[in-house]
């Protein structure tokens, strides 16, 4: 059955909020055992859309679903809901009613285009974790911030209530599909999808100014000819955070036909792809990468990434800091293209943000192939970072052709450990190797490696501490 908004009163004249409206013809769709709600040609005001199970949203061409702002509009977002497991992640991980469009507990939900929808009224900012130990909260570049800076990229929890803070926001919800719209300007993410079963999520556009699409505890998931445009965070990015209470794993997914990028907010949605924006709120360089990570309590298993395309991107990341173990990962045929840090970043660490008693965790059997980076032109190299006492395992890096700036005028030296640091690649500053640097990794096998660089005074490969040419992996051995 066809539910049309109009005829629950909505307006679509981007003026008269039409909440009420949308929300009545959910719940009509939800009382007569599903089906569609329609929202035709227009530009509907909103605060929180609540979904339904068995309901699809469908967005016609045309139609721009706004979310209103409370300092504008007359009206909050729904409140953040209670959550006792809010220790261990920051205030974004941890609530979903507060979101433009929610849904909780819900089966056979959709949500598709071709129509848009524009997070305009919605807040980039939340409060961060409120673990007291707080090592490794921020990224080592954001040290010299001050506190007015942080404030406002850290705002206290009460200034969030009435705020909407995402766009999407999916709680243990099963056989979900996201499909074929535009999402812009999506606070602090696009898409936050938790404990989740199910997901497919295809054939998006989304240019926002903040998170991507962040998958979090969730199984079977498929993101598939995707663009997403995130200059100021991670693109897509896997997590295990311990936000329903317990350490879900983050398994069977796969990542395949997309495009990531950095370029200035709205400019991959308006075509020019601007690149005035050099620097995130984290004071490095523009991101919009893949990531595995950083939130990594619970395990990351069988993830595949295979046909994408990462430009003006920090590249691909795997990050396990919280006890979580990343294995069985497979990165097959990924071109890179403007490289703002290493374009391939493996770091296993130990921040340890998680209960009593938590250990570091594993990263192991990882297999990348088909790395085009002729165009990454990075400024630092690969790194595979361990720890003495519990090093990386069976990596193994084959068919990879990749461009750094180099130039550096000096050897460099072994940087420390840094075990308990947020974990992101300039963290190690620049790095004793121009091409490749790989300390505390067992089980390493590079074939067809093949790097290119300025002069630069550094060795091109660092493999704990000794030193190789650019063309000793070129060849299978």
């Amino acid at each position: 059955m066809i539910f049309d908004v109009t005829g629950f009163g909505a307006v679509g004249d981007g003026v008269a909020l039409d909440s009420d409206a949308i929300n009545a013809a959910i719940q009509a769709a939800r009382a007569a055992g599903g089906g569609t709600v329609r929202l035709p040609a227009g530009r509907y005001l909103c605060f929180s859309i609540r979904l339904a199970g068995g309901v699809t949203l469908k967005l016609e061409e045309g139609c721009v679903l706004v979310a209103a702002d409370p300092a504008r509009h007359g009206g909050t977002y729904d409140p953040p809901e209670d959550n006792p497991h809010d220790l261990y992640q920051d205030f974004g991980h941890s609530h979903w009613r507060n979101s433009l469009i929610w849904g909780e507990d819900l089966e056979d939900v959709a949500i598709e285009g071709p129509g848009r929808i524009d997070g305009e009224g919605l807040t980039r900012e939340g409060p961060g974790s409120r673990w007291r130990r707080q090592a490794g909260e921020f990224p080592l570049s954001m040290v010299g911030l001050s506190a007015e800076a942080m404030a406002e990229l850290v705002p206290e929890r009460a200034a969030m209530i009435g705020q909407g803070n995402k766009a999407i926001g999916l709680k243990r919800c099963r056989k979900v599909r996201l499909s074929g719209f535009t999402l812009v300007r999506g606070g602090h993410f696009a898409v936050l999808a938790t404990g989740c079963e199910d997901l497919v999520i295809e054939n998006l556009l989304v240019d926002t100014n903040r998170d991507g699409l962040d998958i979090d505890g969730c199984s079977r998931v498929r993101i598939s000819g995707c663009r997403v445009n995130t200059p100021n965070d991670d693109a897509i990015v896997l997590k295990a955070s311990m936000a329903l209470g317990e350490a879900l794993p983050t398994q069977d997914v796969e990542i395949t036909g997309c495009h990531v990028s950095g370029f200035d907010p709205g400019t991959v949605l308006d075509g020019t792809l601007g690149r005035e924006h050099q620097i995130s709120p984290d004071q490095d360089r523009v991101t919009g990468r893949i990531k595995i990570g950083t939130e990594s309590n619970g395990d990351f298993r069988r993830i595949r990434i295979a046909d994408c395309v990462l430009e003006r991107s920090r590249g691909l990341a795997l990050e396990t800091v919280d006890g979580g173990t990343i294995e069985d990962v497979e990165i097959r045929n990924v071109r890179l293209v403007e490289m703002t840090s290493s374009p391939l970043f493996l770091r296993l660490g130990a921040r340890l943000r998680g209960p009593e008693g938590t250990r570091p965790g594993a990263l192991r059997r990882v297999s990348v192939r088909g790395l085009d980076g002729g165009a990454a032109f990075a400024d630092l190299p690969v790194i595979l970072a361990g720890l003495a006492d519990h090093p990386i395992e069976d990596v193994r890096l084959e068919t990879l052709a990749l461009s750094f700036l180099g130039g550096a005028g000096e050897a460099g030296v072994e940087p420390p450990e840094l075990a308990d640091a947020y974990p992101e690649p300039r963290m190690f500053g620049d790095p004793p190797a121009w091409g490749l640097w790989a300390r505390h990794v067992r089980g390493l096998v590079i074939e067809g490696l093949r790097l290119t660089a300025d002069p630069d005074a550094r060795a091109p490969v660092s493999i704990d501490g000794e030193v190789f040419a650019a063309d000793r992996f070129t060849a299978a051995r």
